[in-house]
């Protein structure tokens, strides 16, 4: 195992590993891109390659100091995350990471805090992180990995290297599923299809769940006609009634206008997504207003942020379905 088995994102990992050879390392990094697109595993392997006992400039994942990376037990790596029954990640946590970070590393080499999602930073956990980016520990490296940049402050983005991360080639996917997971071509293409080149949710698919809420959620896109300002109200009290849920809605959503785009554009149905609904985005991009549904799918990333920020949900939903229905 190393630097070269993994998975697409060629560009990320030259650049991390060009700084790597120089002894160039940045003290901050924010790793941008989809969910499950391979931020984390990028950033474990980039500690890895730190720590690796067996190799230079990369990582073997059988040392001892690799072993207990990816057993998340390092006394020199930490990842952060929300505890248990928390929805953010506190200003105390990001203060005990600061605390950590200054402390004399046991291997000799650097001390690495992974912060996996950086967005559950409120915002007096941000502030209290931006001492640390401006005034970093010896020896130290912070990474912050996000689905956008969006929700984090200027201030903090400003004190970060910023690499970004695409979603990964659909025929990656496939094969990856193929290959490793043993599934059939015809359910491994149509995986990584809706996964949008997100390796983690490929891998996470329950295929009857999705379609069926891919279904349930085209027909209430679908029912919503110009001004329905009230069915735009109740769809989106149903909706937003979990966090997860609304999260998964405005991703498909994003799909969705993308694939009206895409056909309207072009009419190449091997573009699209959700290629098993050929028929219904075929007559509704006949219909729409391109314009209108770029702002539809552009304000899907624009919601999500706000409620990845916990800001109410239903507003945020409410505010999304009435561009959809006031621009039909």
């Amino acid at each position: 195992m190393g630097f070269a088995e993994i998975i697409g994102h060629q560009r990320p990992l030259e650049i991390l590993r060009l700084a790597l050879g120089n002894g160039r390392l940045h003290h901050a990094y924010l790793f941008v891109g989809p969910e499950g697109s391979g931020k984390r595993t990028v950033a474990l392997a980039l500690a890895k390659a730190i720590h690796c006992r067996e190799t230079k400039n990369d990582f073997c994942d059988r040392c001892p100091d690799c072993a207990r990376i990816h057993a998340g037990n390092h006394p020199d790596v930490r990842l952060v995350q929300t505890l248990e029954d928390k929805k953010e990640i506190s200003i105390k946590q990001v203060r005990e990471i600061e605390k950590e970070l200054n402390f004399r590393s046991f291997s000799g080499k650097r001390k690495i805090a992974i912060i996996d999602p950086a967005t559950l930073l409120n915002t007096s956990s941000q502030n209290a992180l931006l001492k640390t980016l401006e005034e970093p520990p010896q020896n130290s490296l912070i990474v912050l990995i996000a689905p956008n940049a969006g929700a984090l402050l200027p201030t903090l983005r400003s004190r970060c290297l910023c690499v970004s991360f695409g979603p990964l080639a659909r025929d990656e996917v496939a094969r990856y599923l193929m290959s490793k997971e043993g599934i059939n071509q015809d359910d491994a293409h149509l995986r990584a299809a809706l996964s949008m080149g997100s390796l983690g949710a490929a891998r996470k698919f329950d295929k009857e769940e999705v379609l069926e809420k891919r279904r349930t959620w085209a027909a209430l896109l679908l029912s919503l006609s110009a001004g329905d300002y009230r069915g735009a109200i109740e769809a989106a009290e149903a909706i937003a009634s979990d966090k997860e849920e609304s999260l998964h809605f405005l991703e498909w959503a994003e799909t969705w206008y993308r694939d009206l785009l895409v056909h309207a554009a072009t009419e190449n149905s091997e573009e699209m997504v959700n290629v098993d609904m050929l028929t219904e985005i075929e007559s509704q991009s006949a219909k729409g207003n391109f314009e209108q549904m770029l702002a539809s799918f552009a304000q899907t990333a624009r919601a999500a942020g706000r409620i990845q920020r916990n800001l109410n949900r239903r507003m945020v939903i409410e505010r999304f379905l009435f561009g959809v229905v006031g621009g039909r």
